[in-house]
């Protein structure tokens, strides 16, 4: 059973990769950097400034970067246990990919799907009853997560793995954070 999920994986990421064209490999390695990305997270930190107020926020940049860390050490601490090859490095599919990049790390969990998701879930919950409109900040992740599989550098389990993952790191800072803002807020 593991192995026909596997080989599903595997055929739905070809497939999925090969609906690439030459004409979008621009967009796609554009959307698959963290950096290209600043201007939507400074729209989101200001937001937090906005309605959370100076104090807290700034309180909230500290997590935050304790939090993205902790996010990115996690998943790779999971791929340290999985050791799952990259797509691009697996040679029983490799030759049939249209692979733009060639990292050369482990796969499962995608770390863009983990930390976009956790962020994402994050900033949702601090910021839904103050604006609907923070709900398109969900286009983050699941744009940023399919560049993966566009540029065939990540399987689809890993980034249901890390979506997953991703959710959970996100409910759990969400906590943590409301817990510390009753206590010192």
């Amino acid at each position: 059973m593991f192995k026909k999920i596997i080989q599903l994986d595997k055929e739905l990421l070809i497939y999925l990769n090969n609906l690439g064209s030459d004409q979008w490999d621009p967009l796609w390695l554009f959307i698959t950097h963290q950096f290209n990305w600043t201007p939507v997270f400074m729209v989101v930190l200001f937001l937090f400034f906005k309605y959370l107020g100076w104090k807290k926020s700034v309180f909230l940049l500290f997590f935050l970067a304790v939090f993205i860390a902790f996010s990115d050490q996690f998943t790779n601490m999971i791929r340290g246990v999985f050791e799952r090859l990259r797509p691009n490095n697996d040679t029983t599919i490799n030759e049939q990919l249209r692979t733009l990049i060639n990292p050369q790390s482990y796969s499962f969990t995608s770390g863009h799907a983990t930390t976009s998701t956790a962020v994402t879930f994050f900033a949702i919950q601090l910021l839904k009853k103050h604006t609907k409109y923070i709900y398109f900040f969900v286009l983050f992740p699941i744009s940023f997560a399919y560049s993966r599989l566009y540029l065939g550098v990540h399987f689809p389990i890993d980034i249901i793995g890390g979506v997953s993952v991703g959710s959970l790191i996100g409910f759990t800072f969400v906590k943590i954070f409301r817990a510390l803002e009753t206590r010192f807020f």
